[in-house]
C-alpha cells in the first residue's frame, strides 16, 4: 500500500502550513482501509477480538496523552498522539460497521453537517439550513466571538429540541430539566463547572466570587463534623460532604475564570516536581525522616523550583495542602 509522500519536517514553526485536502483525504482513505483490513478475517487476531468495552479505556488514555503533548508544546509528539486518538475513532466505526450500526462515512457526515449548520455566518444561512439548522440566529457575527457562541448555543438548543425523544432526564418518570443538556459522560470537575454555569443562566448562582468563600468555610466545617465522628457507617455522609466542598471550589474557579481541571493538573505537576527534588536532596530514604525533616525538604524544594519557575511560589507548608 503506497503512502503519499510526507511533507517536509524542516518547516519553521512560525511559518503557517497550508492543509492539502486532497492529500489528507487520500491518507484518511488509507487509514480507514488499514483499519478494515485489521478487523477483517485474516487480519490481526488482537484487533479482531476487541470490543467497544475493551477499547474504551485506551480512548481515555490517548486523550490524556494528547492533552499532555499540548501542555508540553511537543508538536512532533502531538501529531503522533492525534493519530493515536484518530485510531480510536476508526476502531469504533469499524466495529460499529461490522455490527450493522454505522460506518466511518456516517461519522464524517454527522461531523460535516454539524460544522456547517452551526456556522451559518461562515457557510451562509441556506447551507446551514440544508445541514439541519432550524434556529433563528444573527448572521452578522463574523467578527464577534461572543456572538458566534450565542448562535452556537441557539442552534444547539434547537437541535436538542428537535431530537426524538427529548434529552433524557436521570429519571424517565420526571419532567425534563435544563441541566439534562449537561452530559454525565465527562470528568466530574468539568461536569460540576458546567452544571454551575447552566444554573447561572437561571439566576441560581452566587453573585460574586467572594460570596463563595464563606460557603467553602461552611462546607469544610460540615465535612470536619462528619469526619470527626469516627463512625465507619458515616462514610457515605463524609463522601457527600467532600463532594459538596469540591463542587463549591469548582464553582469558585468558574467565577474566577479558572478551569478546575487545569488548576488541579498544574498542582499535580508542581507536587511531582517538588517531591522529586525532595528525593534528590534527601540524605536518606524519605520514609526514614522525621516530619520536621520532611517539611524542611519540602520548603527547600519549593524555594529552589520557584527560582526557576514562578508558578512554584506559594506560602503554605506541605502539611496544609501540598501546593
Amino acid at each position: 500500500m503506497d503512502l503519499p509522500q510526507e511533507s517536509s519536517s524542516h518547516t519553521s514553526p512560525s511559518q503557517p502550513i497550508a492543509t492539502d485536502p486532497a492529500r489528507a483525504a487520500k491518507l484518511f482513505e488509507q487509514s480507514a482501509a488499514i483499519m478494515a483490513r485489521l478487523r477483517a478475517p485474516g487480519g490481526c487476531p488482537w484487533d479482531r477480538e476487541q470490543t467497544f468495552d475493551t477499547i474504551r479505556k485506551y480512548t481515555l488514555e490517548e486523550t490524556y496523552e494528547v492533552f499532555d503533548a499540548i501542555e508540553r508544546r511537543d508538536f512532533p509528539h502531538l501529531a503522533e498522539e492525534l493519530g493515536d486518538l484518530l485510531l480510536q475513532v476508526l476502531f469504533y466505526a469499524e466495529m460499529a460497521a461490522s455490527e450493522g450500526h454505522f460506518t466511518i462515512a456516517d461519522v464524517l457526515d454527522h461531523l460535516n453537517r454539524k460544522l456547517i449548520r452551526r456556522h451559518p455566518h461562515v457557510f451562509g444561512d441556506e447551507a446551514a439550513r440544508e445541514a439541519g439548522n432550524n434556529a433563528q440566529v444573527d448572521l452578522a457575527v463574523a467578527s464577534s466571538a461572543e456572538g458566534v457562541l450565542r448562535n452556537w448555543e441557539e442552534i444547539k438548543a434547537a437541535e436538542n429540541a428537535a431530537k426524538s425523544p427529548a434529552a433524557p432526564s436521570s429519571d424517565a418518570s420526571q419532567p425534563a430539566s435544563r441541566l439534562d443538556s449537561v452530559q454525565r459522560a465527562m470528568p466530574a470537575l468539568l461536569e460540576a463547572a458546567k452544571l454551575g454555569g447552566k444554573a447561572q443562566k437561571s439566576g441560581f448562582d452566587w453573585p460574586d466570587w467572594r460570596d463563595l468563600l464563606p460557603k467553602i468555610a461552611e462546607e469544610t466545617a460540615e465535612l470536619e463534623a462528619e469526619a470527626a465522628s469516627g463512625d465507619p457507617a458515616r462514610k457515605p455522609a463524609i463522601e457527600a460532604e467532600l463532594g459538596d466542598l469540591l463542587f463549591t471550589v469548582v464553582n469558585l474557579g468558574r467565577h474566577l475564570g479558572i478551569d478546575a481541571e487545569m488548576a488541579l493538573r498544574g498542582c499535580n505537576l508542581r507536587f511531582r516536581e517538588r517531591f522529586r527534588e525532595m528525593e534528590l536532596a534527601s540524605p536518606r530514604p524519605l520514609e526514614d525522616l522525621a516530619p520536621n525533616e520532611l517539611e524542611d525538604l519540602w520548603a527547600a524544594a519549593k524555594k529552589k523550583l520557584a527560582a526557576v519557575n514562578p508558578t512554584h511560589q506559594s506560602n503554605e507548608s506541605h502539611e496544609a495542602n501540598h501546593d
